[in-house]
């Protein structure tokens, strides 16, 4: 579960203030995939950095699964991001000159898994996630762009954490491909338990969501549908 009251995030300067993300309060249950949408400067990847622990809140509470996220020191946030989170983004971000499999084993090995179920754990995700043993041993080069976000998704799902955060994940993709990722991100929600939330521009992808927020101005503007 996801849970945010409240949650404001102020940039300051000697002449300026902006507030970023103004007051949002959101649930998110276990094993959904949801959406926030919104235009250009609205908020949304204020709103995903803070969730992620990328950034920290001006005032305002996160929860994920049952932690208080907002009352972390540097040291515990460190190993909530390890462990609690999962991150999928628009370009991949995946390391070019390791294999699918070795992407997919990296969270894993940071956090002092043994190298033995690594390697089973990261064969399972890819072939969860629909990438064949044929393709696990090639570099991204030598991937579509559908293959390298289904390895980008394993990856984000090695550590089982209970929160994944995705950023414009079908940006760089065709539309059918995109479709097919999106399919993924829900079946995996549910079979995973996982709470998945993804910032997105694309009206077609929230409307495939079960729940959509939609940020204005940093607000939240609509209940959840």
């Amino acid at each position: 579960m996801l849970k945010v009251e409240n949650l404001v995030k102020i940039f300051s300067s000697e002449d300026n203030k902006v507030t970023a993300v103004d007051g949002v309060s959101l649930e998110v249950p276990n094993g959904v995939f949801s959406t926030i949408v919104g235009k250009s400067g609205s908020g949304k990847s204020t709103l995903l950095s803070l969730l992620g622990a990328l950034d920290k809140p001006s005032s305002g509470k996160i929860e994920v699964d049952g932690e208080e996220v907002t009352k972390m020191r540097d040291s515990k946030l460190i190993k909530y991001r390890r462990d609690k989170i999962g991150f999928i983004f628009q370009n991949y971000n995946l390391i070019p000159n390791l294999t699918a499999l070795e992407n997919v084993m990296i969270p894993m090995e940071f956090a002092g898994i043994s190298k033995t179920k690594r390697i089973k754990r990261a064969e399972e995700l890819l072939d969860e996630v629909g990438l064949n043993s044929s393709k696990q041993n090639r570099r991204p080069s030598r991937l579509s762009g559908g293959e390298q976000q289904r390895v980008a998704i394993a990856r984000a799902l090695a550590n089982k954490p209970k929160l994944i955060l995705a950023d414009e994940p079908t940006g760089n993709l065709d539309s059918a491909t995109g479709k097919i990722i999106i399919d993924l991100l829900h079946d995996l929600a549910r079979r995973e338990n996982t709470t998945i939330l993804a910032v997105t521009h694309d009206i077609g992808i929230a409307k495939q969501a079960k729940i959509t927020f939609t940020l204005r101005d940093g607000k939240l503007v609509n209940q959840p549908v």
